[in-house]
């Protein structure tokens, strides 16, 4: 497992504190779960855009690929 360390003010620190706190999770959890969820999301955008462009371009790969 990898470590990341992010610098949050003293403002951001309260608020994800009082957050984690309200839905009974640690500041941690909760960061890893918008991260993952970040993750999640960029993951789905960008098979969107790269099928997207597959289709517009699907003749000119086929040449290519000849």
């Amino acid at each position: 497992m990898n470590e990341l360390i992010i610098s949050l003010s003293d403002a951001e620190y309260a608020e994800c504190a009082d957050l984690a706190d309200a839905s009974g999770a640690t500041p941690e959890e909760l960061a890893l779960a918008a991260v993952r969820e970040h993750l999640r999301r960029e993951r789905e955008r960008v098979g969107t855009v790269a099928e997207r462009l597959a289709l517009l371009h699907a003749p000119l790969l086929k040449r290519l690929g000849e």
